[in-house]
């Protein structure tokens, strides 16, 4: 979809801070993160919401959920980590995409740089 935020970031339109990608998904860090290391995990393509996802896409998305899961419980010492996705007028961004958000139980720390952030999580 030519307006897509989401498309165009896949289409290299737009920067973005990549910290996974294959044939089929895109993972990058949130612009404006709830917490650090909020990244997204996104199918390149153009799927509107839950109701319109393959059960193929969405197995891709949560496959990848997964390895993003463990790596960030490794490279940020975190002890959980919150799996989300918003839906109808909750969705900002009308392009399917997944929120994973690390859990930072003991100390609630300040956002910092992503620079930081991305350094730790981006793939090797």
């Amino acid at each position: 979809m030519k307006d897509c935020i989401f498309c165009k970031i896949v289409n290299g339109e737009i920067p973005s801070k990549k910290i996974y990608e294959d044939e089929n998904v895109i993972a990058i860090m949130d612009i404006s993160p709830k917490v650090n290391g909020h990244s997204l995990v996104i199918p390149k393509k153009h799927v509107t919401d839950l109701t319109s996802i393959s059960d193929e896409e969405i197995l891709n998305v949560n496959n990848v959920a997964k390895k993003l899961v463990t790596r960030f419980m490794n490279k940020l010492n975190v002890r959980g980590v919150t799996c989300g996705v918003n839906y109808g007028d909750s969705q900002e961004v009308k392009h399917y995409h997944m929120h994973i958000l690390p859990n930072y139980f003991l100390d609630k720390e300040d956002i910092v740089d992503t620079d930081i952030i991305y350094d730790k999580i981006k793939e090797d």
